[in-house]
C-alpha cells in the first residue's frame, strides 16, 4: 500500500532515520502497482526532509516545487509533515516562507481555500469524534495571519510548530490514534496537492480518489433531505430555506404543505408591494352596508388569518408558506409582531393591536404553537432585501445546493456534462459572496438528448448572461463566457 510508509512515520517514532524513512516513504507514492500516482508525477515536487538535529529548530519533511532551491527556505505550496517526540507528526498544507511563487496562482483561487477548507470540515464531521481534528485558513495568501489562539490552545503539543510556521500553514490535521483518520487525510491533501499540479492517481486509485473527493465535495455543497426541514420546522417552527435558482425550494415547501401538513396552512408570496396590512392586519376599505361608497374596516393579514386556522384546530399542526420571503422588507412587514416569533418561549408572546380585527385575536395577537412559518429565499437575487440580524435570529436557515445525484437520475449524458463542466468553473473561481449563485440541478433535468441543447440555451444560458450583465460574477466572467460559447457543442 502506497501511503503505509507515511502512515508509520505520522504514527510512529522516527528520531535518528528521518531523512531516509521519508525518502522511502516518498517513492512508494509512484509507480503502479503499489504507488498512486504516475511515475511521471514525481518530477512534479520534490521531496525537503532535512536531518533532524537538537539545534535545526522545528524538523519537517516537505513536497515542494522542483524549482525550489535544494536546501533553505521554500517557497509556494506544499504537503508538510511535522514531527514531535512522543506524539502523531502534524500534517497539512503549508505556503513556503519565502512566498507564494510558484504558485500564486493556484493559492489565490478560490477553490483551492474552498477544496482545503471542505477536507478539514468532512475530517471533523467523519473522524474527529468528539474532537477537532483539523483546522483551515479562509485565505492561504494572507500569510500575515497566524492561526488563531483559541485553535492553537486546542493542540498545546504542537506549539514550537505553530510559533514557527503558523502564518504559513492554512489546512492541517492533527491525528488521532485513528489511522484511518490519518489515512483519509493524507490521501485528502495528497491527492489536492497533485490536483493543482495537474496530476491524477493511477488507474487501480481512481476509484479511491473519486471517492474520497465525493465525500468531502458534499461539503462544498451539503444535501439536504426534506425530512431535515419537517425536523427542524417541528423544533424551531420557522425555517427559512435558501438556495440559488432552480435547487427545488419552492417545490420542497409545497410538498411539505401537501404531504406533511396534509395541506393544513396556506402559501402566500412576498412582492415589493408587500405591507404590514397585507401580512399581519390593517384598516382596508370595505363596500358600506348602504351599497353607496366606501369605509375602512380593521382586515386580517396572511399571519393572522393563517393564526387563526391554527388556534381553531390545535390538535394538528398548520404551515404557513411564504414563497420569495426577502423579496419584501421582511423587517417593516413584521412591524412589532416580531416579538412574536420566539419559538422558545416559555410564556405565550402576545401584542396589542391598534384596532379589533374580531375573533378570535379581537385587540390581542399571539401565534399558537401549532403554527409553523416556512420561508423559501433565493440567494441569488441581488437586488432584493437582505434580512436584518433581528430578523435572522427569530429563522433557522437552510441551504439548498445544487445536487449531482438528482442530474445523474433524471438528466440525460449532455445534462450530466453540462452540470458537472458548471459547477467546476463555480467551485474553482468564484468568490464567496458569488458562489450561492450556482444555478441549480432544475436546469439540467432534460431526459432527451436532442431537448438538452435547446433547453440548455433558453433557460440556462439567459441566466448566466445576466448574471454577466449585472457583474454578478465578474471575478470570474471570462470561463462563464467560455462555457457559454462551448454549449452548442456539448
Amino acid at each position: 500500500m502506497s501511503l503505509a510508509p507515511l502512515l508509520d512515520i505520522i504514527h510512529g517514532e522516527t528520531q535518528g532515520w528521518w531523512k531516509d524513512c521519508n525518502e522511502v516513504a516518498f517513492q512508494a507514492l509512484f509507480g503502479s502497482p503499489g504507488g498512486r500516482y504516475p511515475k511521471a508525477a514525481e518530477k512534479r515536487v520534490t521531496l525537503r526532509a532535512p536531518e533532524m538535529s537538537a539545534d535545526s529548530g522545528v524538523p519537517f519533511a516537505a513536497y515542494i516545487d522542483p524549482s525550489n532551491p535544494s536546501s533553505g527556505a521554500y517557497s509556494g505550496l506544499s504537503f508538510v509533515i511535522f514531527p514531535i517526540p512522543g506524539k502523531p507528526c502534524l500534517i497539512g498544507m503549508v505556503v513556503g516562507t519565502q512566498g507564494l511563487t510558484p504558485d500564486e496562482a493556484i493559492l489565490g483561487r478560490p477553490g483551492h481555500a474552498r477544496k482545503a477548507q471542505a477536507i478539514c470540515s468532512w475530517l471533523n464531521q467523519e473522524y474527529g469524534r468528539g474532537q477537532f481534528v483539523a483546522w483551515a485558513k479562509q485565505d492561504p495568501t494572507r500569510t500575515d495571519l497566524r492561526i488563531p489562539e483559541n485553535v492553537q490552545l486546542i493542540w498545546p503539543e504542537y506549539k514550537s510548530v505553530f510559533d514557527r510556521y503558523g502564518k504559513e500553514m492554512y489546512a492541517i490535521y492533527c491525528p488521532t490514534a485513528d489511522r484511518a483518520g490519518t489515512e483519509a487525510a493524507l490521501t485528502a491533501f495528497l491527492d489536492l496537492l497533485f490536483d493543482e499540479r495537474e496530476v491524477r492517481p493511477i488507474a487501480n486509485c481512481l476509484a479511491s480518489y473519486e471517492a474520497i473527493r465525493a465525500k468531502w465535495f458534499e461539503r462544498l455543497m451539503p444535501g439536504v433531505e426534506r425530512e431535515q426541514i419537517v425536523d427542524l420546522l417541528a423544533a424551531r417552527r420557522y425555517v427559512i430555506v435558501q438556495g440559488p435558482p432552480g435547487t427545488g425550494k419552492t417545490m420542497a415547501a409545497t410538498e411539505i404543505l401537501e404531504e406533511v401538513y396534509g395541506d393544513r396552512g396556506r402559501s402566500i408570496q412576498f412582492h415589493p408591494n408587500t405591507t404590514y396590512e397585507n401580512f399581519i392586519g390593517g384598516l382596508a376599505p370595505t363596500i358600506a352596508e348602504s351599497g353607496i361608497g366606501f369605509h375602512f374596516t380593521p382586515t386580517q393579514g396572511s399571519l393572522m388569518r393563517a393564526a387563526a386556522e391554527a388556534l381553531e384546530d390545535p390538535s394538528h399542526d398548520y404551515l404557513l408558506h411564504i414563497d420569495e420571503i426577502n423579496r419584501a422588507d421582511l423587517g417593516k412587514i413584521l412591524g412589532e409582531s416580531i416579538f412574536l416569533l420566539e419559538a422558545k418561549s416559555s410564556s405565550q408572546r402576545k401584542i396589542e393591536l391598534p384596532y379589533d380585527f374580531g375573533a378570535p385575536f379581537h385587540r390581542t395577537f399571539f401565534l399558537p404553537k401549532n403554527l409553523h412559518i416556512l420561508g423559501t429565499m433565493n440567494s441569488a437575487d441581488r437586488s432584493i432585501a437582505i434580512l436584518d440580524v433581528a430578523v435572522r435570529r427569530r429563522f433557522a436557515f437552510v441551504s439548498l445546493w445544487p445536487r449531482m445525484g438528482v442530474v445523474e437520475q433524471y438528466g440525460c449524458a449532455t445534462m450530466q456534462t453540462a452540470f458537472k463542466d458548471l459547477v467546476s468553473i463555480f467551485v474553482e473561481h468564484a468568490a464567496d459572496d458569488s458562489f450561492p449563485l450556482v444555478p441549480g440541478h432544475s436546469y439540467f433535468l432534460e431526459s432527451d438528448e436532442a431537448q438538452a441543447k435547446k433547453s440548455l440555451r433558453v433557460n440556462l444560458a439567459p441566466l448566466l448572461e445576466e448574471y454577466l450583465a449585472q457583474g454578478y460574477v465578474s471575478g470570474f466572467a471570462e470561463p462563464i463566457r467560455g462555457y457559454l460559447q462551448r454549449l452548442p457543442s456539448l
